[in-house]
């Protein structure tokens, strides 16, 4: 078993990496903070998303992969668990990459959630479901990086907690070039558009439950679907919009 075993360096359009993750200051009490990861602060009181909070994704199994002209995906297969293994939510999670142009991508995430017995309740908190780190010098306070939203607010102060249906961070990768990650959310989401954690110090979130608890019973399954666009330079905001627009309709 691994904790969050998906956690994924993530790779500029012009093939740099970006793997650089972790908090600019803080690298011990923040060090889920790898790169782009899938978890929550509150399952049934269980901490998944910190590295001492006794929650962890279990991976199970492969059970599907294609890798073919237009894109590629990986279906698999995971468990949540306490610390005492005790089985909260099985999870199904598809990963799915489309080329974009000017070597920018497109990640597709879907996740299938179901109680394994019990209720499964996500409590009222702005950590999870989907947190994105950014390399530090791509940061607000770090690197004179610039985060943006679909409703045309600009950085921290104005984003916080805010409802939209993306949000982008965007700063230089290196002396010569400037890159970005757009993190989407899907207008079939049952709480879209959601409200956004971020910080100036180089991260962004998607908040599933903030401010409302939410419940999955017995026989239910919580289907959820999130994008990451990778571009390079500062994205025009309307070119974010179209991505997303082609994002949320995909089948």
């Amino acid at each position: 078993s691994l904790r969050r075993p998906f956690m994924y360096p993530l790779i500029g359009p012009a093939g740099r990496s970006l793997t650089r993750m972790g908090h600019p200051h803080d690298q011990e009490s923040h060090k889920h903070h790898y790169s782009f990861w899938v978890s929550h602060n509150d399952v049934n009181g269980v901490d998944f998303w910190s590295e001492s909070g006794g929650g962890t994704s279990v991976h199970k199994k492969i059970l599907a992969f294609e890798d073919g002209e237009e894109g590629c995906y990986t279906l698999t297969e995971n468990d949540w668990v306490d610390s005492l293994q005790n089985i909260l939510l099985h999870e199904t999670r598809r990963i799915s990459i489309y080329p974009r142009a000017d070597r920018q991508w497109l990640l597709v995430l879907d996740l299938d959630f179901s109680p394994d017995k019990g209720d499964v309740t996500f409590g009222d908190s702005s950590f999870g479901l989907v947190g994105v780190r950014m390399a530090k010098p791509i940061g607000v306070n770090d690197g004179g990086g610039l985060i943006r939203n679909s409703e045309g607010l600009i950085d921290e102060e104005a984003i916080f907690h805010q409802r939209a249906k993306w949000v982008d961070y965007s700063g230089r990768i290196t002396n010569n070039a400037i890159e970005g990650i757009a993190l989407f959310d899907h207008p079939k989401n049952p709480n879209f558009p959601s409200p956004f954690h971020v910080r100036n110090d180089g991260w962004m979130g998607a908040c599933l439950s903030h401010q409302a608890p939410r419940l999955l019973k017995p026989g239910e399954t919580l289907h959820l679907r999130y994008g990451l666009f990778i571009h390079s330079q500062v994205a025009p905001v309307n070119e974010i919009g179209e991505q997303w627009q082609s994002f949320s309709e995909l089948p």
